[in-house]
């Protein structure tokens, strides 16, 4: 299974517009941040994890040619609002794009993308059909994904087994039952927004600290924000386990 890290940034992106901090004036192409979202193949199956605002870039810029399933943390826009996009591929596969969520999310898409949605459709429109997760596996094309609850702050969200691999962003709370969900995955993707405790992200070190509870062979630090320091200065300090993740960023797991 490939792992492509399509964006690895928080919402703002970095740079953040207007900011002359270091970290958004540096040439170094890691610290370059798409919002974030990753894809990941399968034996022939294509899956995206989140379609912000940067979905449109993140596709061209990986030359995805074919995209079978989205699945959706949670409806915050640096997380939907490129969903529009997924009209291309209607186009090259003759089909709607299976869009999968939990109910409030997709409560949320349907308000936000009320047209694709509407009676009367205007030529042209997204094609998408919704499917519910409702916190059991999930099964994509013979792919079986398994849903891990996490909390952003107060809001429930969705993380996402696959096999060896499981990838939670925009987190800062996971209940223990949850957690067993994690234990034996060789490669973990997990939030950290800056060095600082927030109120809805892990920190670096409250992630740093998780990653040693769930004992990960290799985990990857994403939604990262221009508070977080240099890509050198931080990567530099990590654990031999642990990676900064950074646009383009691919893994085989």
């Amino acid at each position: 299974m490939k792992l492509t890290f399509l964006g690895t940034g928080t919402s703002q992106g970095v740079p953040v517009i207007a900011c002359s901090c270091p970290v958004c004036q540096s040439v170094d192409t890691r610290d370059k941040r798409l919002r974030t979202a990753a894809l990941i193949e399968h034996n022939g199956i294509t899956i995206a994890i989140d379609a912000g605002p940067d979905f449109r870039q993140q596709m061209l810029r990986a030359k995805v040619k074919n995209l079978d399933a989205i699945l959706v943390t949670h409806e915050h826009r640096d997380h939907i609002s490129g969903l529009d996009d997924v009209r291309a591929f209607n186009w090259i596969n003759k089909r709607p794009m299976d869009i999968w969520g939990e109910p409030r999310v997709l409560d949320a898409i349907r308000t936000e993308y009320s047209y694709v949605f509407a009676e009367h459709k205007y030529p042209g429109i997204p094609e998408i059909c919704l499917n519910e997760i409702d916190g059991q596996p999930i099964d994509i094309m013979g792919l079986k994904i398994i849903p891990v609850r996490a909390y952003h702050y107060k809001l429930p969200i969705y993380g996402f087994r696959i096999g060896d691999l499981t990838y939670i962003t925009d987190a800062n709370f996971i209940a223990e039952e949850e957690k067993e969900k994690i234990v034996g995955s060789k490669y973990l993707v997990i939030n950290a927004l800056r060095m600082q405790k927030h109120l809805s992200h892990y920190s670096l070190p409250e992630a740093l600290k998780l990653i040693a509870e769930l004992g990960p062979r290799k985990a990857y630090i994403i939604h990262v924000s221009h508070q977080m320091g240099l890509y050198k200065d931080i990567a530099a300090q990590l654990p031999e386990n642990v990676c900064l993740a950074y646009d383009e960023l691919t893994v085989e797991c």
